[in-house]
């Protein structure tokens, strides 16, 4: 089965760039026949669906309001998100828990509004550096995964990031990474009552990705910075 490949735009590029970028991405992934999503920031999103639309590529936003409408200040909400042409969206990605203080029913109630609006979510759950020295990796993803999905409906993807290796440079080993992956596809599995994909972020390039290709658990990657140059991230998806 074909993997699934998040392209993370994150907030690195400004508007003209966004839109080179999606050019770029728009040549090189003209004949490809798996599933790649590209997640610009906010700004873009309406030129890069007009960009893409033709292509095989997917729209993806990097989050979305609790809210559907209403008075709420530069918000943006994931009913808006599908009229626009978005077909993903990230939610709970370390940054927003990390930077904006997102907690885990916060990002449930994301998951909720997403998945009423037909948008499919990538949930990015991880622990930090500290909680992985400790030994409790897989205490925090139960809990995260345990709070995040309550009453949450089978259809999203789940992204692993481990925090310690995001923008770090640093990837865990992939017998590591196939393991996490397997207990995350249970402890969801035992909440969902259905199976779910999970995929792995964390500083992923071309080069990384050649010792993951073959790992059973690993249903594809969010990729960040590798995802800047559409021949860098074309190269990942073709491994």
């Amino acid at each position: 089965m074909s993997k699934i490949f998040v392209s993370n735009w994150k907030m690195q590029l400004n508007y003209s760039a966004s839109l080179k970028l999606a050019n770029d991405f728009k040549k090189k992934f003209k004949n490809f026949s798996g599933l790649a999503v590209l997640c610009p920031d906010f700004l873009s999103l309406a030129a890069v669906a007009q960009i893409i639309k033709t292509t095989p590529l997917k729209l993806g936003a990097q989050d979305c309001s609790l809210r559907d409408q209403g008075a709420y200040t530069g918000e943006v909400s994931a009913r808006n998100l599908k009229a626009l042409g978005a077909n993903y969206v990230i939610i709970g990605h370390s940054e927003r828990r990390q930077y904006f203080f997102e907690t885990e029913a916060i990002i449930n109630q994301k998951l909720r509004d997403a998945q009423v609006d037909k948008l499919i979510p990538i949930l990015c759950v991880g622990e930090s550096l500290a909680e992985r020295k400790v030994g409790l990796t897989k205490a925090v993803l139960k809990n995260q995964l345990r709070l995040a999905l309550k009453n949450i409906k089978p259809g999203l993807i789940i992204a692993y990031e481990p925090i310690w290796a995001i923008g770090s440079g640093r990837v865990a080993k992939s017998e590591e990474v196939e393991l996490i992956h397997a207990f995350i596809k249970q402890e969801a599995r035992q909440i969902l009552k259905k199976a779910v994909k999970v995929i792995y972020g964390g500083s992923v390039t071309a080069a990384d990705f050649a010792s993951f290709k073959k790992t059973k658990n690993i249903d594809g990657f969010l990729v960040g910075g590798a995802s800047l140059k559409a021949t860098e991230f074309h190269k990942i998806c073709q491994l």
